[in-house]
């Protein structure tokens, strides 16, 4: 299952922040991971996410099997703008966006059955010698 966000008005290098906090999570954590975190490119990767999830619903998957299995930010275009300097020179301001493409792959999580182990307890009798301390010599 696959979303993209295309042209995301942000600089490539800010949002891999926030993608690398997600890639291999589990869907659920993800989503916690980015109500939570302070940084601008959430809210966007995070409408992306449940976009993706809305694509995996679509073809029969249930959300508790699903992981965060790629997500990659590539540069988008970028808009060249210019500012006024001195001595009537201008000098260029880059504008850069992203392109964000992410995949959910459907897992199965085998639940670990605890066994418990009853250790033999042997009790050991173990023969305490006297130890003299030594005398103390003037």
């Amino acid at each position: 299952m696959k979303a993209f966000l295309k042209n995301y008005r942000q600089s490539p290098r800010k949002v891999r922040l926030v993608a690398e906090l997600i890639k291999g999570k589990r869907v659920a954590d993800a989503i916690l991971m980015l109500d939570t975190l302070p940084k601008r490119a959430s809210g966007p990767v995070g409408k992306l996410l449940m976009s993706a999830i809305s694509n995996a619903k679509q073809v029969g998957v249930s959300m508790d099997a699903l992981f965060v299995q790629n997500i990659t930010v590539n540069k988008g275009i970028v808009l060249k703008r210019s500012m006024p300097r001195a001595r009537g020179s201008a000098s260029r301001i880059n504008k850069r966006t992203s392109h964000v493409m992410l995949t959910l792959i459907e897992k199965t999580v085998e639940k670990k059955a605890k066994t418990v182990k009853k250790e033999k307890t042997e009790k050991k009798v173990v023969k305490s010698k006297k130890v003299k301390k030594p005398e103390p010599k003037n």
